[in-house]
């Protein structure tokens, strides 16, 4: 990474300043801004994760880049997040979306601006981009929407295919234990106390939430611009990774917008991709500057595909990839004419019902670039499944979401259905993509029906988008399962499949001339950020170990050796902070309700005169079929206990 010292334009950093809502609350943000005598254009990010420290580390390289290019970089946390006054009580509401508008409003009045905004924004960021766009404010002349979906039900942390994700619960205790930490007393002053206290009282247990909503309905349609794409008119590029969460929205709302718009997926996990890991990582921060000059200064946009994405070659497979072989490859309209199905028949009457071991390899269900994100290699998980190979006798490369089409019966009113598509060679199977089905879906995530034991349904099982090039002499191979632990929450009991018929649909990709050259991003490069200063040596480490016929999956995120936070300084606002994340997740085989999930955190935010510690844990079980939700926070200031709550919630099978 190339740390850029000497910009275009000087420029000032505001530590911190007030928005002001027309309802009176006051939004918490921070600005980066050009010493210029002319007004200038305003990019802005909107996320609730602290400006103060949350991320510091990553808004300092960026939004310092963006002011040194003349550009009022602004980065604002959300109502009820960070030092921003009121409540934060659940994900993407129509209050946060007016709030977002109502701030680009402000900002576009104000003398240093021009009136032009763009919004950029990863994960959180790029939801709330989109969404706000969908409002159509007036400023917002363009937006960057990166590891972000356009379908809250289809493709987030909750729900796949229609199964329970375990990541549900996961992001549900993060968002919970952020919402439960205190706002920072440099900021608000001696009132913190009372802005924590009500905070802690008026706490959401998100996961709650969630868990309350199993199907397709109002409430994740709320806020999911795939509901009337025609909403966002401003121009939008839509920006994953194939090792991200979130691949899957950018070919589907390059196909489903109808303003100006580009597609870039890369090899990336869920980071930035100037910061791309696996790499290779790309000059995002120019290629960003890019599409603001021409939307927000009228500059010349150089031509470009619509969509360009990192076409992978096979790897040894490792839970962790630095670099991912492959090249770039192009297409300048999305969906593709040049890209034609292949249908491969995979034959032979199947009966499955694989052990709840499968998914040992899996990886986690979305990336951050850290040892044990990746999908391991998946002979383990293949020897369970049930698979059908087809050897690879001539180059082939695909581009898109592979389809499974099969009949299928169950004994059972339920079931779920998983499938892998994987490249095997020397050294082993490496996994290309992956889909799962709840089969009371199966016509649909709004209205789901029982199966009838017995019945043949025809089932269609669409596979993750995905970019890969099969060289021949290797193995293409379909894996089937009835299982996918830890990433999908199982069946309330065993049952069986049986597959009939089965035929894989590939997206073949031909080899396209054009796509030479295309590999002309500059560098990463940035501006220079903050250093956190370890006090303690930090562990992040994942973990796979049987005790008896019991898998337990252990995830270890910046603890010390002895448990809690491992503390870290940041200098420029004398704090010490720490933030501690274990997860546990066991099921013994052969007892689907044997599933649990447990996660603990911890935060301790520390500097002379002003010590805070919360403490939270969630834990999900099944119990007589049900669900069960448990959770509580505690929280302390020097030490002496000043709150804590207890929720126990239950979810009918």
């Amino acid at each position: 990474m190339r740390v850029v010292e000497e910009f275009p334009f000087k420029f000032t950093e505001v530590e911190h300043f007030w928005i002001p809502l027309p309802d009176g609350t006051r939004l918490a943000a921070r600005m980066w801004r050009p010493d210029s005598e002319r007004p200038v254009p305003a990019i802005v990010e909107y996320i609730p994760y602290r400006k103060r420290w949350g991320t510091r580390h990553r808004d300092e390289p960026m939004h310092r880049y963006f002011a040194g290019h003349g550009y009022a970089a602004v980065r604002i946390d959300l109502r009820g997040s960070g030092e921003s006054d009121g409540l934060l009580l659940d994900e993407y509401t129509p209050q946060e979306q007016q709030d977002g508008a109502d701030a680009l409003a402000w900002l576009a009045a104000q003398p240093w601006c021009d009136g032009n905004l763009g919004m950029i924004g990863k994960s959180w960021g790029g939801f709330a981009a989109l969404q706000i766009a969908a409002l159509q404010p007036p400023a917002l002349k363009a937006v960057i929407a990166v590891c972000a979906s356009d379908d809250r039900y289809a493709d987030d942390a909750h729900y796949m295919g229609g199964c329970l994700l375990t990541e549900n619960l996961v992001w549900g205790s993060v968002l919970f234990t952020l919402s439960a930490t205190p706002p920072d007393p440099q900021i608000v002053g001696p009132d913190w106390r009372r802005i924590w206290r009500e905070r802690l009282d008026r706490l959401p247990l998100y996961a709650q939430r969630w868990l309350s909503h199993p199907t397709r309905d109002d409430y994740w349609k709320q806020a999911s611009v795939s509901e009337e794409y025609s909403r966002i008119r401003c121009p939008v590029y839509a920006v994953s990774g194939w090792a991200d969460g979130y691949s899957n929205a950018v070919p589907r709302m390059l196909a489903g917008l109808s303003c100006p718009r580009r597609g870039l997926i890369g090899p990336w996990a869920h980071v930035y991709p100037h910061e791309g890991v696996p790499g290779p990582a790309i000059g995002f921060l120019q290629e960003a500057m890019s599409w603001f000059d021409h939307w927000m200064r009228g500059r010349e946009l150089p031509p470009t595909p619509m969509l360009r994405a990192w076409m992978q070659q096979y790897v040894p497979p490792a839970e962790a990839a630095a670099m991912r072989p492959g090249r770039w490859v192009a297409e300048q309209a999305w969906p593709s004419p040049h890209i034609q199905p292949r249908e491969l028949p995979l034959a032979g009457t199947r009966t499955i019902s694989t052990p709840l071991t499968v998914g040992q390899a899996a990886g986690a269900w979305c990336g951050f670039g850290v040892e044990g994100d990746e999908p391991g290699d998946q002979v383990a998980d293949d020897a369970l499944s049930e698979c059908y190979d087809t050897l690879v006798s001539q180059p082939m490369e695909i581009l898109g979401a592979p389809l499974l089409r099969l009949r299928v019966s169950c004994d059972k009113p339920f079931g779920q259905l998983l499938a892998r598509l994987c490249d095997v060679a020397e050294p082993g199977s490496l996994r290309v993509s992956y889909g799962v089905l709840n089969l009371q879906h199966r016509d649909g995530h709004e209205a789901p029906a029982p199966l009838v034991p017995g019945r043949v349904y025809d089932i269609t099982l669409r596979l993750n988008d995905c970019a890969h090039a099969f060289a021949p002499g290797h193995t293409l191979r379909v894996a089937l399962s009835t299982s996918y632990w830890p990433v999908v929450w199982p069946e309330r009991e065993s049952f069986t499949l049986t597959v009939y018929e089965a035929a894989l649909v590939l997206p073949v990709r031909p080899p396209t001339p054009g796509d030479s050259g295309l590999a002309d991003f500059e560098p990463p490069a940035q501006a220079h950020g903050v250093t956190f200063n370890d006090l303690e040596t930090p562990i992040v480490r994942r973990e796979l170990t049987r005790q008896g016929q019991t898998l337990v999956y252990r995830n270890v995120i910046d603890a010390r050796e002895d448990g809690g936070p491992a503390l870290s300084r940041l200098e420029p606002i004398d704090l010490e902070i720490g933030h501690s994340i274990m997860e546990e997740m066991r099921v013994t085989q052969g007892d689907p309700g044997s599933a649990v999930v447990e996660v603990t955190q911890e935060v301790v935010t520390r500097r002379e005169g002003w010590h805070a510690h919360v403490r939270t844990e969630h834990r999900l079980s099944t119990e007589n079929g049900a669900l069960v939700l448990r959770a509580s926070v505690e929280t302390w200031e020097h030490d002496i206990a000043v709150f804590s709550r207890l929720w126990e919630e239950r979810f009918p099978p």
